[in-house]
């Protein structure tokens, strides 16, 4: 006699099932499945402790003939597939054939269907062996009861009745969100908990997510080839501690997949800061031929055929829709001004020496006095608003608040700029793009800059002189514990050299000069315009004042600072209105 012997079916199931239903919400999402691809439009879940007592999903489906009902709780019996073919472009949620199977063996289950062509409906028990006639109008209804009953080691590793609930709640805000035609209602324990009536993609969303996660959403819509992208993109200023806002659709199916979650962190890795998560809601809809959802018997992994190809789509997506500067789709036509009068005069009385040929538009000024202006010209007075429909996006500054905050006027009401953290993310940019052109333009120092170092400090500028030198530094040992500063890139002239070598050496010491031009390359870009940003308490003229504001206005991703934060708010005339009771 041999020691390897066949399992019973029984056990077979038994252990099948450990890989499909994990948990009450497990189950909940296999059901759901099968009533979406029955073409249900109204799906009812009743949860009695958590899932683990009962678990009951109504639709009004096309329905199961009396026939197929004992098939149906077979293992590997389906009528999503029927070849190799089918399996390789599968349209619909489940294929398997094993869901109902799994779950049969370690559950009490119950079928009651009423397929179109019958003139009455009929259950099955999975204890029973033939279904026998009920009374349901249409549609499925299927009961799962006792989970684990005959698995009691599986029971106990199960959590509370509340964290259960919380897991099925979820199942159903996936299912939900992925089809907002579809009407779901959902009770626990006899009391309702949710009721989501069939509904337009927004419109779900909002019931979802919730209404904070809406201003600050980018809409989201590329195309190409065979890809499409759609969906909706929070901003950083709504980032989250985790990854619970963060749901990604393949071909309508939820998936955790591990490329498309990289493609996104990329997308938000500029804007974003490392301790903090995005919140977004995206479908990703390709050729069926074009992924496997055969990867796991829960069917949230996949795997693309063309794995590079979808990340870099994904990616280049989303990194353009959160690159938009300053909500530029909301903005007039306007926004951009050419030369007028008005203007010109606010120029004038800005401090600005330009003659009006010179003065084609008020952009081109304000960059000349961004290029030109020194601290210490005396505060121009405040100027009057120009009202001819020429006023840019953050309009015009007219103070500076305890040399933090700069304060301008625009079309709507009250602007407030953080000064540090905008001229931060406009240097970073720029930096960038010189860096991708190109060895940066650098600036020669008259006198070199003589900086202590400690051993650590003087073996990194050694080892790394060539990166240094590539991020437009020259730094070179004057003495044993000395270095000197030479040259600098010519946009960060005039920020502080000392702190900004300093940090250089220090993130240089910890990555490999081999990704300093790849992944680390914008962790260093990050470091040098943080130090060569204007500092709090820095007093700014006028002139110093507006040309930031035109270069927040044509800088991508200048919403927020590199770490995620605002750069600016809006203030309208409405809310200052409702401040001061005006009107009442």
């Amino acid at each position: 006699m041999g020691i390897i012997k066949l399992l019973p079916e029984l056990l077979i199931s038994q252990i099948a099932a450990g890989e499909v239903v994990e948990r009450p919400a497990s189950v909940l999402k296999e059901l759901l499945e099968n009533s979406l691809d029955a073409g249900a439009t109204r799906i009812d879940v009743q949860l009695e402790e958590g899932g683990v007592r009962t678990i009951r999903v109504a639709d009004d489906g096309a329905g199961i003939a009396p026939d197929d009902l004992p098939p149906a709780l077979a293992r590997h019996a389906t009528s999503k597939i029927a070849s190799l073919d089918d399996l390789e472009r599968v349209a619909s949620y489940g294929f398997r054939g094993e869901a109902l199977a799994a779950i049969a063996a370690v559950a009490r289950v119950t079928i009651t269907s009423r397929h179109a062509s019958q003139s009455h409906a009929f259950r099955l028990r999975n204890e029973a062996d033939a279904a026998e006639p009920a009374a349901l109008a249409n549609g499925t209804v299927i009961e799962v009861a006792d989970l684990y009953f005959n698995t009691p080691a599986r029971r106990k590793f199960l959590k509370t009745e509340a964290t259960e609930f919380a897991h099925c709640d979820e199942v159903v805000r996936r299912m939900a969100l992925a089809r907002p035609d579809v009407a779901f209602t959902l009770s626990h324990n006899g009391s309702a908990k949710r009721r989501l009536a069939s509904a337009d993609f927004p419109r779900r969303a909002r019931e979802i997510i919730g209404e904070e996660f809406f201003p600050h959403a980018r809409p989201l819509a590329a195309t190409a080839g065979q890809l499409r992208l759609s969906g909706l993109a929070a901003l950083p200023a709504y980032s989250r501690s985790g990854r619970d806002e963060q749901y990604f659709f393949v071909n309508g199916r939820f998936v955790r997949d591990k490329l498309l979650a990289h493609a996104a962190r990329q997308a938000w890795a500029d804007i974003l800061h490392g301790a903090r998560h995005p919140a977004y809601v995206l479908f990703l809809e390709l050729d069926p031929a074009g992924v496997d959802v055969n990867v796991h018997p829960a069917k949230t992994e996949v795997r693309f055929r063309d794995a590079r190809g979808i990340h870099q789509f994904v990616f280049h997506a989303l990194q353009r829709t959160l690159a938009t500067p300053l909500s530029s789709a909301e903005r007039p036509p306007e926004a951009a001004p050419a030369f007028t009068p008005a203007a010109f005069s606010y120029a004038r009385q800005s401090g600005l020496a330009v003659s009006e040929p010179a003065a084609r538009s008020y952009l081109e000024f304000a960059r000349a006095a961004f290029a030109g202006a020194e601290i210490g010209v005396p505060p121009a007075p405040t100027p009057a608003y120009p009202d001819d429909g020429t006023a840019p996006l953050l309009g015009y500054a007219i103070a500076q608040l305890h040399g933090v905050y700069i304060l301008a006027q625009n079309a709507n009401g009250l602007v407030l700029v953080d000064m540090h953290a905008a001229h931060e993310r406009i240097l970073y940019e720029k930096l960038k793009q010189s860096l991708d052109a190109g060895p940066p333009a650098t600036q020669s120092l008259l006198v070199p800059l003589l900086l202590s170092a400690s051993e650590a400090e003087m073996a990194t500028a050694g080892e790394q002189s060539a990166a240094l030198a590539q991020l437009g530094f020259a730094v070179a040992a004057a003495g044993p514990r000395e270095l000197a500063v030479r040259s600098l890139p010519s946009l960060l002239a005039g920020g502080n050299p000392v702190d900004l070598v300093r940090s250089l050496l220090k993130d240089l010491a910890e990555h490999p000069a081999s990704r300093v031009v790849e992944t680390q390359r914008n962790e260093l870009l990050a470091t040098m315009a943080c130090h060569g940003a204007v500092r709090a308490h820095r007093l700014l003229s006028l002139p110093e004042m507006n040309a930031l504001l035109r270069q927040m206005e044509e800088t991508e991703r200048a919403d927020q600072c590199n770490h995620g934060r605002p750069t600016w708010v809006q203030l309208s005339m409405a809310e200052l209105d409702r401040l001061f009771m005006r009107g009442r």
